[in-house]
Order: C-alpha cells, then sequence, then structure tokens
C-alpha cells in the first residue's frame, strides 16, 4: 500500500489553532459526546490524520466543527483536505422548498431518527442577512398542484398554535413528529401552489412560523443540528415574505440555543443579529430580545453589559404590561427567568434563586415543560447554598408534572437530580425524594 501524501491542509489548520495533538484529539472527543457518540482518540491518531490517514467519515464533521469552534470561522473539508460527507448539508444547496420537504421527510422516518440525532450543533453556520432574504426565494413560484387562499393560510396558523401548545404541555418529543408530518404532507406544498401575491407571501410567513417551532421542539430533544438546519428554512421562509416578526425571533431562538450550549459569543452574536433586524420593536417585543442579550453578553462576561441590557427589558415589560397581552410566552415570569440567569452566571446564586422563585410564582399552568425545567434548576441552586431541605422540596414539585413529558431537556435536569441527591441519601428529605423520582425516571437515565 502507498504512503500517504501528508494533508497540508489539515496540518495549516492545525498550527492556526495552536492546539496541542493531545488537545485536538481531547476536542473532538468532547464533540463526540455533545453529539451522543462517545469517543476515546489520543494524539497517535491525530498524528496519523496530520500524516494523510483519512479519518472515519462519521469523525470528519467533528474535525471541522472544533477547528471552526476554534478558529472562529468556517471551516469546509476541502480547506482542511478531507473529503465531503456523502449528503453534507453544505455542499448541496436544495431550494427551499425542496430542501424543508427533505428535511421533514427525514424527521417523519423513524429509522431515520438516529442519523439525524448526530447532526452537530455548529459555531461557524453561516445565518442570512435580512436584506439577503427579503423578497426572493428561488422555489417559492406558482406550482401546479393546487389553488390556495387565505383559509389555508389560517389553516397552518392555527395547527402551528395548537402544536405549540402541545409542546408547552407534554413536550418536543410528542409533538415535533406532527409537526414534520404536517410539514411535508400539507404546508410544503402549499408554497407551490397558485395564488394572489398576498396570499402567496402570508403562506410563506406561517410555514416559517411553523419551521420556527419545528427547530424549537428539536431544541428540546437535544437534536441541536437538526434544531439549525429547521431554523435557517425559518430565516428563509420569513425573508421571502418579509415578515420581521418570525426572522427576529428564529435568531433569537438560534441565540437561546447557543447560550444554553455554552457558545457565549454565538449566542451575542444571534441575539443582536435578532435586535438589529428589528428595528421598530414595540416595548414587549423589545424586552423578548433585551433579556437574551442580557444572558448572553453575561455569558461572555460583559458584566455592564448584561445589566444594561437587563434594565433595558425591565423598563420595556414596564412599558408593554401596561399596552398589550404577552408576545407568545414572553411575559414577567420570562423576563425573571432571564434575570435569574444574568445574577447566577455573574455570581449572584442567592439573588438568582430569588428571581427563579418570582418566575415560578408567576408562570401560567399552560407552560408545563418549563415549569420542571426551570424548578430543576432552582433546586439546584438552592442546593449550591447548602438549602438541601428547599432543594428537595422544589424537586418534588418538579415530579409532580414530570411523567406527563417526553422533553429531552426535562431529562436532563431529572438525571442531573438524581447525581446530585445520592450524596445526601442519609437525609430524611432527600431519601423520600429518591424513591419519589425513582417510580417516574425512565430507567435508561437512572445512575449505573
Amino acid at each position: 500500500m502507498a504512503t500517504p501524501e501528508p494533508n497540508e491542509g489539515l496540518e495549516r489548520l492545525y498550527r492556526e489553532t495552536g492546539w496541542t495533538l493531545r488537545q485536538f484529539a481531547q476536542e473532538i472527543n468532547r464533540l463526540g459526546t455533545e453529539r451522543g457518540t462517545p469517543l476515546r482518540y489520543r494524539e497517535p491518531s491525530v498524528h496519523q490524520w496530520l500524516k494523510g490517514h483519512k479519518p472515519r467519515e462519521d469523525v470528519r464533521p467533528l474535525i471541522l466543527e472544533a477547528l471552526a469552534r476554534r478558529l472562529r470561522r468556517p471551516v469546509t473539508a476541502g480547506e482542511a483536505g478531507l473529503p465531503p460527507a456523502a449528503g453534507d448539508q453544505q455542499a448541496d444547496h436544495p431550494s427551499t422548498v425542496e430542501g424543508l420537504l427533505d428535511l421533514g421527510r427525514q424527521d417523519m422516518d423513524p429509522s431515520r431518527r438516529s442519523i439525524l440525532g448526530v447532526g452537530l450543533f455548529s459555531v461557524a453556520l453561516t445565518i442570512p442577512n435580512w436584506p439577503d432574504v427579503i423578497g426572493r426565494m428561488q422555489a417559492v413560484q406558482k406550482g401546479h398542484v393546487q389553488r390556495i387562499g387565505m383559509t389555508d393560510v389560517q389553516t397552518v396558523a392555527a395547527m402551528t398554535e395548537r402544536i405549540s401548545d402541545l409542546d408547552d404541555q407534554f413536550g418536543g418529543r410528542t409533538a415535533r413528529p406532527m409537526a414534520a408530518a404536517f410539514l411535508v404532507n400539507t404546508a410544503a406544498p402549499y408554497l407551490r401552489a397558485e395564488a394572489p401575491a398576498d396570499v402567496r407571501k402570508a403562506m410563506m410567513g406561517a410555514v416559517s412560523d411553523l419551521c420556527y417551532l419545528t427547530g424549537y421542539m428539536a431544541v428540546d430533544e437535544g437534536l441541536h443540528g437538526l434544531a439549525q438546519r429547521y431554523y435557517l428554512k425559518a430565516l428563509e421562509l420569513a425573508g421571502a415574505s418579509e415578515d420581521h416578526l418570525t426572522f427576529c425571533t428564529t435568531l433569537r431562538g438560534m441565540s437561546v440555543q447557543a447560550v444554553d450550549m455554552g457558545h457565549g459569543a454565538e449566542a451575542m452574536r444571534l441575539a443582536d443579529a435578532a435586535a438589529a433586524a428589528s428595528p421598530k420593536a414595540g416595548p414587549r417585543m423589545r424586552a423578548f430580545l433585551a433579556g437574551q442579550q442580557a444572558h448572553a453578553a453575561a455569558q461572555t462576561g460583559a458584566r455592564v453589559a448584561a445589566r444594561a441590557y437587563l434594565r433595558e427589558a425591565e423598563v420595556a415589560m414596564e412599558k408593554a404590561e401596561s399596552q398589550s397581552k404577552a408576545f407568545g410566552s414572553y411575559d414577567p415570569s420570562s423576563l425573571l427567568y432571564h434575570t435569574s440567569q444574568v445574577r447566577f452566571v455573574l455570581g449572584d446564586v442567592a439573588g438568582s434563586i430569588a428571581a427563579m422563585q418570582q418566575s415560578d410564582n408567576i408562570r401560567q399552568s399552560v407552560y408545563r415543560r418549563a415549569r420542571v425545567r426551570h424548578r430543576c434548576t432552582l433546586a439546584e441552586r438552592q442546593l449550591d447554598l447548602g438549602h438541601l431541605e428547599a432543594a428537595c422540596q422544589t424537586w418534588t414539585l418538579a415530579l409532580d408534572d414530570y411523567p406527563s413529558l417526553q422533553s429531552g431537556r426535562a431529562d436532563e435536569r431529572i438525571k442531573t437530580m438524581h447525581s446530585r441527591i445520592r450524596p445526601y441519601l442519609r437525609n430524611h428529605a432527600a431519601r423520600d425524594l429518591f424513591e419519589k423520582a425513582r417510580l417516574v425516571t425512565p430507567a435508561e437515565l437512572l445512575p449505573r
């Protein structure tokens, strides 16, 4: 067998990172765990890649993402001297409708779930700007299936609202397959149908909102690469329909995804982009955007900016509460959640607990998943301060709602609860909590 040529492209990028071979291998392993496919690479493997030996196909995306995160820019397979993966979404450029149909069909198929699940969150994702997408979209053109009207637009909007209600109450795993099926069988075909200009525009906006919701539910399931793909479709459609609201909401949703995964700089970039794309936002929308900017700024260590954004959000919310109903689910409870997150990141654990308790007290009962997740977070912070029995009480309240949910994010919080409470099982309250939790926790989440 011929000796391979050294991979000069990968070598050049490796030198640019400043990593050691061990650090490169550790980052690949960390990304493998993030993707749900733990790896155990060490220095010799990286050395072999640099010498020209091809890494496994399923590892190549991890190498590109590791380099992109370190260098803070997109890194292509060609630049790294690697062959592109089959069906690489960055290598193919399907039209918006074709891409949406393909994405939805894969998502509907249970046999494809494991493949979708290994999609990796990308910090170097190219986000379209509002001027780049407004008023244009390749595939939204007159089709030959049928003619649609405003009643069809209302159908898509109503279905999106119903699915959103199910998501809030029962979690993303329950509602997302329904959303994917509706996208493929009804919503996406509408985009090809004959329609007057105003109907076509409204339909693109309605389908954009449905794409955003489906992406949000993919985040809830922990399918972060899949979520980004839905979010990008939402941005394309929102721009094409001149729907500023969904465009900004989607960018903000992408920021929430990034900040929850610990990518503060990317979260800040996306939060700022959302704010910039909504120059005429009303007070409630401004609170919705500034609250997320505050959280992202805190995670980047920008303490002054975080507090300034939080104050801006509070002032905007005060104005909004005197004028109109909540924007989506963003209300004073949501803002208090952001207040709690900012305080916690900035080191004020007690203050974060107080804000989270206020948020829990006024949260509407329909938001069951948020109630479980945030109560678990509250309990973790109470335990951080040594308030064991208060933490057990809060976790017990979370367990009351947990059996009704199919949510990856809620599962993670319950899994964390089991690991946090185990050292305290001699305490009566901790023991009672542990016994109750064992009865309602899926076996795969229980500690081994």
